[in-house]
């Protein structure tokens, strides 16, 4: 996906492929080495989220998961576009308040993925996914921990001694989070939390 994309948008007039990186750390050092007008970042490099990414200190820059110089119109640091299979509104809210500057799916048309570039470029925003609010989880970090270790199968207790805190307050968390999400069962939400990526968006 990542050489495709990079061949498609090498051969488009008024672009240029700077380079490509298959993970965050590659990216960080593509993205300090290189002069780069517009980013796009993959939502998955490799075992990691994309979206840390946009966390990471570079010096003013975001880094990517693929990558394409705008020639036309260079701007002091690269604008980041979100290259995504998750057709979620929440992964297109966690991208707009990490500062992305679009959200394009990865089924998009070519020309809506030009059109996402080009405007990244010229300071402007392109979201092919809607954010609504109240559709993200705004998990903390302390409820996305218990989350994944529910998704690994993980007991209360079990969970309780990997996080260093009483069973009793791992079934406070679960139980607001059952409030919350209108779920009535763990399995109930940690099939939610996979089908919607929540593990997959940095915690408020």
């Amino acid at each position: 996906m990542r050489d495709g994309t990079a061949a498609i948008l090498g051969a488009q007039p008024g672009l240029e492929v700077v380079g490509t990186a298959s993970s965050v750390d590659e990216a960080v050092e593509l993205i300090r080495r290189e002069p780069i007008d517009v980013v796009l970042l993959d939502i998955r490099l490799g075992t990691d989220s994309g979206l840390r990414l946009l966390r990471e200190d570079l010096g003013g820059s975001a880094a990517a998961g693929a990558t394409a110089g705008a020639t036309t119109a260079a701007t002091p640091t690269p604008a980041v576009v979100v290259l995504s299979a998750y057709d979620y509104p929440q992964y297109a809210e966690a991208a707009i308040r990490l500062g992305a500057a679009g959200y394009v799916i990865k089924t998009a048309p070519l020309p809506e993925l030009l059109a996402a570039i080009e405007r990244a470029a010229a300071g402007g925003m392109a979201f092919s996914v809607r954010p609504r609010a109240g559709t993200s989880a705004h998990l903390t970090a302390r409820e996305l921990e218990v989350v994944r270790l529910v998704i690994d199968g993980r007991s209360n207790d079990e969970i309780g001694a990997s996080l260093q805190i009483g069973a009793k307050t791992v079934e406070t968390h679960l139980r607001r989070l059952f409030e919350r999400f209108d779920v009535a069962s763990r399995t109930e939400l940690a099939a939610r939390a996979l089908r919607e990526g929540w593990l997959d968006i940095p915690p408020d």
